[in-house]
Order: structure tokens, then C-alpha cells, then sequence
């Protein structure tokens, strides 16, 4: 049979190629330590499951609007107005199963021939995949230029030009665990005023794992860009709900109708159930959040310091999400060839920096979402395997 040719160019998301390599080592017998997932390490929050639970047992079986049920958009526009102090209408509220969906419909609106895309290298991989997917151009922000991997906004505006149709933004980081405090997004928002035909994807899936009690610059904070603004956020990171396969996302007025219809051709609508148990983390206590975050900031000073500790291996301390990100030629090896030697003699997956972009080469990427004695072991074995 004869396929189409674009699927050539699309990518994938390594993390799942290693975690099933490294469940096939754990088969054989080999004791493995995952640092390679981007996913929280605690169970979603009882009161969510239970609300979850309840929905089933009431009934709530069957289709629902492709774009959410209200109950749930409105729960969403109470979050925000909590944290952010914006009003956002809940018909530019769209649920999504996860956030793939967003970042999917986002390129997809904007992306063909002879179209830009800007997009962070090393960034979350799905999208140079869905950039080069749909014809557009992708074009990278390197986002190793600033030592601690920050948006340098002027390198961002100098790369835009008449053929640039979106912009995508991600911040905390994945995979280099970096946070832009608000001056640089400022600055970034005001400069973005000079180019009205730009729109915007802030990718905010990790807004709520942020170190050092700094808050989230979101792109919320910029009414002027609202008519391109798309903001993607959801349940996953920060109520460890990833399984849940349930996300938001706000849109410009002009483009939700559209949105509705990606909606109602590929998934019909997201899980009913699903959607009330996403109610009850919103408008729940906050607890689960505060705990996984203190025990994130003890992990974050462990890897940033075991790393460190590591003839040939330098490390930024992580500003948000969970990541640790170092650059690891300086032990003779590449980031592709260190992360297979460990997989293979340490016992310790984790992701090659190549996966999220060509100038990521000579880094890896570790999840610190795992338990204290995890990492330290891990960092153990990697000295083992060094000396």
C-alpha cells in the first residue's frame, strides 16, 4: 500500500522508545532506575479520583460537547482568575485529552508550505515533529545561548519574519528545566506589538512547578495579545495526573470555531467522567501541589549537586518543572553515547538531549521525578560506571 508522504517527516517522543528498552532490560533481569519519564512520581489526589468515581455512578456515561462540559470550562476560568487575576470567557476554553491535542491543532492551523514556525531547540519534541508534519519551516531558538537555557527575547524577534505564522513558547522548560522570570517575557510581549500577524503558543504545562517561590509569568498578563494568543495548560503535571489524558487550553475567539471542529473529527470529546474529576483538583485544596513541590525542591538540590560532583559533567540549577539538563561531553562521550552507557552499565534511563533538538547533542536529560534514594543511587552508579 502506498502512504502519505508527509508521515516521512514526522518525529516521535524518545522517552517512550527508552522506557520500553529499559522495561525489556528489567525482563531479562536488570535492575533499572527510570529518570526518564516527565512525569510526577505520587498518585493523582483521592478527592480527584473520588470525584471521578462519583461522575460514573451518577451516570455521566455519554457523549458530551466536543469543547468540554461547561462545568469544567467555568472551573477553568476560576483558576485562572485565582492565579492570574484574568477573566477568561469559557467559550475560548477548550478541554483537550492532554496537551499533545493544543500543540497538534496550534501548528496544524499554522502550519504549510512556505510558512515559519518558531519553536525552542532543545525543546519538547512533538513539536519540530508536527512543524515539519504539516510543510511549514521550522526554525529553531537555540536555547543554549544563555547559560541558564532562558528566552533571550531579542534573538526570538530577530528571527521573525514576513513569512513567520506562529511562535511557540515554553516556559518552565522541557527538557532543560529553565524559568524566564517575567522581565524577559515583558520584554518579549511588548516587542511581539510589532507584529500583529504573529500568533502565539505559551505552552504552560508546568506552570505550577516553580522553584524558589517565583511566580508564573503567563501570558495572561498581556490583554493586547489576546486576539493571537493560544495558552496551553491542564491537569497532568501538577495534580500527577498524566494518565488522565486531559488538558486546556485558551484560544482567540477567531479560531475556536475552528478548534472545534479538530475536536469533533478526531476525538469527539474528552471522557465525561474524566472532566469532573478535573473540577474537583481545581477547585480543591492546593496541598497535593505544595507537597510534590517540596519534595521536588529537595530532588532538584540532590541531582543538581550529585551532577556536579561528576568529573566531566556541569549542570544549571533547574528554575522550573522537574529536569535537569547538563552537558556531559566533558566525560569523552556525546549525550547519545552517555545516556545508552548508562542505560546499559549504570542501570539509570535517561533521555539523550538530541531528542529535543540537533544542538542539544552533547546534553541528556534527567527526570528528578523520583525518589530521593533513586537519585542518589543513580548518581552512585554513574560514578561506578565513569571511574
Amino acid at each position: 500500500m502506498k502512504t502519505a508522504k508527509n508521515l516521512e517527516r514526522l518525529g516521535t517522543e524518545s522517552a517512550f522508545k527508552i522506557l520500553a528498552e529499559a522495561k525489556k532490560l528489567e525482563a531479562d533481569g536488570k535492575k533499572i532506575i527510570h529518570l526518564s519519564l516527565g512525569q510526577p512520581d505520587f498518585k493523582s489526589p483521592k478527592h480527584v479520583v473520588d470525584a471521578t468515581k462519583k461522575a460514573l455512578d451518577d451516570g455521566h456515561h455519554g457523549y458530551v460537547l466536543p469543547n468540554g462540559i461547561i462545568e469544567c470550562r467555568e472551573a477553568v476560568n476560576r483558576k485562572i482568575k485565582k492565579l492570574y487575576n484574568t477573566d477568561i470567557e469559557p467559550e475560548r476554553i477548550i478541554i483537550m485529552p492532554g496537551g499533545k491535542p493544543t500543540i497538534y491543532y496550534a501548528i496544524t492551523l499554522f502550519g504549510e508550505p512556505g510558512a515559519e514556525i518558531i519553536y525552542p531547540d532543545p525543546g519538547f519534541p512533538i513539536y519540530e515533529s508536527m512543524i515539519n508534519y504539516t510543510g511549514a519551516k521550522a526554525v529553531p531558538i537555540n536555547m543554549l545561548e544563555n547559560k541558564d537555557f532562558s528566552i533571550n527575547s531579542e534573538k526570538i524577534l530577530s528571527l521573525i519574519n514576513e513569512k513567520t505564522r506562529l511562535i511557540i513558547l515554553n516556559n518552565p522548560n522541557n527538557p532543560t528545566g529553565a524559568f524566564t522570570e517575567k522581565k524577559h517575557i515583558d520584554k518579549l510581549a511588548e516587542g511581539l506589538k510589532k507584529f500583529p500577524n504573529v500568533a502565539i503558543l505559551s505552552d504552560e504545562i508546568y506552570s505550577r512547578q516553580i522553584f524558589d517561590e517565583k511566580k508564573m509569568p503567563t501570558f495572561f498578563n498581556y490583554p493586547d495579545l489576546y486576539d493571537r494568543l493560544i495558552v496551553l495548560d491542564g491537569w497532568s503535571k501538577a495534580y500527577s495526573m498524566t494518565g488522565w489524558r486531559l488538558g486546556w487550553s485558551v484560544w482567540p475567539k477567531k479560531l475556536v470555531e475552528h478548534v472545534i471542529k479538530f475536536c469533533v473529527n478526531n476525538h469527539s470529546c474528552v471522557n465525561a467522567a474524566i472532566q469532573f474529576g478535573g473540577i474537583a483538583a481545581l477547585d480543591g485544596t492546593d496541598e497535593p501541589i505544595n507537597f510534590m513541590m517540596e519534595k521536588f525542591s529537595k530532588r532538584r538540590k540532590l541531582i543538581f549537586d550529585g551532577l556536579n560532583s561528576i568529573n566531566g559533567i556541569e549542570c544549571s540549577l533547574p528554575g522550573g518543572a522537574f529536569y535537569a539538563f547538563p552537558n556531559v561531553i566533558g566525560t569523552g562521550m556525546n549525550g547519545l553515547e552517555f545516556t545508552k552507557k548508562c542505560l546499559h552499565e549504570a542501570g539509570v534511563a535517561i533521555v539523550p538531549g538530541i531528542s529535543f533538538g540537533k544542538k542539544a547533542v552533547n546534553y541528556v536529560r534527567f527526570s528528578f521525578a523520583a525518589s530521593q534514594d533513586n537519585i542518589s543511587k543513580a548518581i552512585e552508579n554513574i560514578k561506578k560506571m565513569l571511574s
